[in-house]
């Protein structure tokens, strides 16, 4: 018999070996230690006492607790992972939670900046050479925030005629891939490098202590930016909708876009064309933005 407090312990440790995302870590970690802490209000103390219904009354609390239908749907995420887990690791010898079912989501129009806002932005940051650097190569490579916070200096390969490439690693759970940097970017971060307070820092972006800048720091920076301009419905993700949105609007490939982008299905690019006035589509490189 495994205790609740058990399992979990062995199922976060199990994502670490796996390397999924420190992110992914976290929050998966604390989703099913709400759940366990709900089992443990229900009298119930170890792992194979779980059941469907229990999991269902759980989610029925988020419900009741106002929690939105996209919170519920990754916190099912994270509890059909953890099953999984107990299940191919026989710690419960069958899995409650395969038949529990994702709540039906309307999907959102991504938020796209147009030219206007993203130019007011670049205009707004000018002056931080730092935060310029992070904003040309959220709009001119389309990373996540994630793979944006853990570049490091060796990452960058920058050659002749303003042209360069950006190497995101690949983890367990996703590919790595080459990004190409136009001169933009690349004269965003080299006047950004020529300011930094080490050259022998491992990352790119490091805090004036020199630890690596955090997702949170990244996102606090640019809310601010985006608050002076008046843009406070645009989150650091829209930069990165907006980079797909933009090279697909100017008949960039769909294929083309969706590598660069590291989606991990056609289909997620391909849902961008229903937002966007194409041009007829070319396979050329992407425009600058």
């Amino acid at each position: 018999m495994t205790l609740l407090s058990s399992a979990r312990e062995k199922f976060v440790q199990s994502l670490i070996s796996k390397g999924r995302a420190s992110a992914t870590v976290v929050a998966y970690a604390k989703d099913i230690e709400q759940l366990t802490d709900f089992a443990v209000r229900q009298n119930i103390s170890s792992a194979h006492e779980l059941s469907k219904s229990i999991i269902e009354n759980f989610l029925r609390s988020l419900s009741d607790s106002s929690y939105t239908k996209k919170t519920i749907s990754r916190k099912i995420n994270a509890i059909k992972t953890f099953f999984k887990f107990l299940s191919d690791e026989k710690i419960i010898e069958s899995d409650p939670a395969r038949f529990i079912q994702h709540p039906k989501l309307e999907q959102n129009a991504p938020r796209i900046l147009t030219r206007i806002e993203y130019r007011a932005l670049r205009d707004t940051v000018k002056d931080d050479v730092r935060t310029r650097a992070i904003i040309e190569i959220f709009l001119q490579t389309g990373v996540r925030i994630s793979e944006l916070a853990a570049i490091k200096i060796d990452h960058i390969k920058i050659g002749t005629e303003n042209k360069g490439t950006l190497e995101i690693p690949g983890t367990k759970a996703t590919p790595g891939r080459t990004i190409p940097l136009n001169a933009a970017v690349i004269s965003a971060i080299q006047c950004f490098q020529k300011e930094r307070s080490s050259s022998k820092l491992e990352h790119l972006f490091v805090t004036k202590t020199g630890n690596p800048l955090l997702v949170r720091n990244i996102r606090a920076t640019i809310g601010r930016y985006l608050k002076q301009i008046q843009l406070d419905d645009v989150t650091v993700n829209d930069l990165r909708h907006t980079f797909v949105a933009e090279h697909l609007k100017r008949g960039a490939s769909v294929l083309l876009v969706s590598k660069i982008a590291g989606h991990k299905r056609l289909t997620t690019t391909e849902n961008y064309l229903k937002y966007i006035d194409r041009k007829e589509s070319g396979i050329g490189e992407l425009e600058e933005l």
